[in-house]
């Protein structure tokens, strides 16, 4: 038999594009109102026309194509699919500093991609893993299938492992020295340690580094209120990670270390809980983004469910009003805030994360506002806003309608009734499709 000459070929290859084409299904979203993640005031009268992966028009409900399948939300608005910049999809129980240790990194793969597929469907389209309780790489590995069609999954991106000094935050400071076991982060003392381990990190996939320059409330015998690096260890964290076009975010709690990490370049200030007038006006200099999570010490103040549950308790029921008055002072003063929860690993319930746009209405954002924080705002940290974030012609179709308004009640976030992502309807609880003309 002959092989195929380069023609048949082409004409095989066009064959399939034209089927490939056809098959795009184009949608007409219908809602009561619509919260595009750019402008100040939730729309009126607006249908979301998505074909294929994107969306190609924002049009008024009596001008929807006559091809369009009709997908009607009654009762909701629609919005950009959320986007979480700040979370940990494998831990798996509580007390993290033990469990990374208890199961393999397969097995926290298969927890984990459960875990992730139940926040898609929660509306989270998009999460920036900061680190994770697996000595190997996981999340890289499920980026790898989501992104290869094998599973249908958030979009990801971050960083694989957090890099702490010994004795810090990423370290496990309460066996003796006789044992010889495997921290939770990679453990680098000194620039040259440090740029040995970001270049790990990226060589297994990473695309964020994640550096631990403060102590931590969660774990044990670290202090939160101490700096763990030195700035040339910062600086040389920031310049390593630069070379290779990687961002860096900062795990920062104390005042001196939040301040050093937006002067040696960090993007993103993760918690930044003693942050003060100096640290926000650094921040609006440097143009560096802040991502709080203030909702993860709520859930567990007075839980006894952690290890370092006193440190938890002191900070989040002593400190907690004066921490979100500083948070409300940063944005008015300019800081961009992201939504991160640092919290919905697998034993959480996925619609407790969302509860985070709350807590930064607490601390003075408009509804409005929060909401840009967990998505066009999200989007801008990642460096993704070209793409996702908003819902703009030409940008990938991550919508999902949640009930209600809520700009009138943020708790309708944690209960999405639809979630498209990429222009692929992942859930709709209402399922109310019109026919085609309709």
């Amino acid at each position: 038999m002959r092989p195929p000459n380069a023609r048949y070929l082409i004409l095989i290859f066009l064959s399939f594009s034209y089927f490939s084409l056809a098959q795009a299904e184009t949608y007409a979203l219908i809602a009561d109102r619509l919260i595009d993640g750019k402008s100040n005031d939730a729309l009126q009268n607006k249908a979301v026309i998505v074909s294929g992966t994107q969306i190609t028009a924002i049009t008024d409900i009596t001008r929807i194509p006559k091809d369009a399948i009709r997908v009607n939300l009654p009762g909701t608005t629609l919005m950009p699919g959320m986007i979480n910049a700040h979370e940990h999809p494998l831990l798996y129980k509580s007390d993290y500093q033990n469990a990374h240790l208890q199961g393999s990194s397969a097995y926290k793969a298969l927890l984990g991609l459960s875990n992730l597929q139940r926040l898609l469907k929660a509306g989270w389209t998009t999460i920036r893993v900061m680190g994770d309780g697996d000595v190997y790489y996981a999340n890289q590995d499920i980026r790898k299938a989501i992104d290869a069609g094998i599973f249908i999954g958030p979009r990801l991106t971050g960083a694989a492992h957090y890099i702490s000094i010994t004795g810090g935050g990423g370290d496990i400071n309460y066996f003796s020295p006789e044992q010889k076991v495997l921290a939770d982060g990679l453990i680098a003392d000194g620039p040259e340690e440090i740029r040995k381990a970001i270049r790990k990190e990226i060589k297994y996939g990473s695309d964020w580094i994640k550096i631990m320059v403060t102590g931590a409330f969660m774990s044990v015998g670290d202090n939160p209120r101490n700096v763990s690096f030195s700035p040339e260890e910062l600086s040389a964290a920031v310049e390593e990670a630069s070379r290779q076009n990687i961002p860096v975010a900062a795990h920062a709690h104390a005042t001196a270390g939040i301040n050093q990490a937006v002067i040696a370049g960090a993007r993103s200030i993760e918690h930044g809980s003693y942050l003060n007038e100096e640290s926000i006006a650094l921040m609006v200099e440097h143009q560096t983004y802040y991502v709080p999570t203030i909702t993860v010490g709520d859930y567990y103040a007075n839980s006894g469910k952690l290890l370092a549950q006193s440190k938890n308790d002191d900070f989040y029921l002593s400190f907690r009003d004066d921490w979100l008055v500083m948070i409300g002072k940063a944005h008015q003063a300019g800081v961009k805030i992201a939504v991160g929860s640092d919290l919905c690993g697998y034993a959480v319930e996925s619609q407790v994360c969302a509860r985070e746009f709350a807590t930064l209405v607490e601390a003075g954002l408009s509804p409005m506002d929060a909401i840009k924080a967990g998505t066009s705002v999200g989007a801008e940290l990642l460096q993704w806003d070209d793409r996702i974030g908003s819902i703009e012609v030409n940008k990938l179709a991550d919508i999902i309608a949640v009930p209600g308004n809520p700009l009138l009640d943020m708790s309708a976030l944690e209960k999405p009734v639809f979630v498209m992502k990429n222009g692929q309807i992942i859930i709709n609880i209402l399922e109310n499709y019109s026919a085609i003309n309709n």
